[in-house]
């Protein structure tokens, strides 16, 4: 299956899949934890964007990579570029990927799943929220194309200097008790 096939084929299923190099995968239902974490970012990334070029999503909107053969549904993605805001389901151009990790996808999120994530040119941050820990880290592309932990950053709070946002912690995990 190619990812135009699997898109069609899951834009018809009442359930999310994640889609990785052919092979179908079914997305499993998150803790309300998670899901209040991913829920205040997006909605102070909405408020900081409001009026702006860019535009922030939840995790309904899929994420095709075609360099990794991948599509995924990022808990919060930011993109600027208009073919993206002009995209009924499925975003290729994200700015800023946020992802909430969880005990079963810690280790995927940080690994393979980031690897794919960095084949997408137009990305410049990647921040991962750990809810055990109350821990941020922030991950960016430097000019010449490697990434940086910007991890003295991040303990303080989710800084995505791409967007100029800040959110400090207590907004992050705000309810997540």
């Amino acid at each position: 299956m190619t990812i135009e096939e699997f898109i069609a084929w899951e834009n018809a299923q009442p359930d999310k899949h994640e889609f990785i190099h052919g092979e179908i995968f079914a997305m499993v239902g998150a803790r309300r934890v998670h899901v209040t974490i991913a829920g205040n970012c997006f909605a102070a990334l909405k408020s900081h964007l409001r009026g702006g070029p860019c535009r922030a999503f939840m995790a309904d909107m899929k994420l095709a990579i075609k360099a990794a053969d991948a599509t995924f549904y990022p808990d919060v993605m930011v993109t600027c570029d208009p073919r993206d805001l002009a995209a009924d389901t499925v975003m290729e151009h994200p700015k800023a990927i946020v992802e909430v990790l969880s005990e079963s996808t810690a280790a995927y999120d940080r690994g393979d799943k980031f690897a794919s994530y960095r084949l997408i040119d137009s990305l410049e941050e990647y921040a991962l929220i750990d809810p055990d820990r109350r821990r941020v880290e922030v991950y960016r592309r430097l000019p010449e194309g490697d990434w940086l932990l910007a991890a003295s950053e991040s303990e303080r709070d989710l800084i995505l200097k791409s967007l100029g946002f800040e959110a400090g912690l207590e907004a992050v995990f705000e309810d997540a008790a």
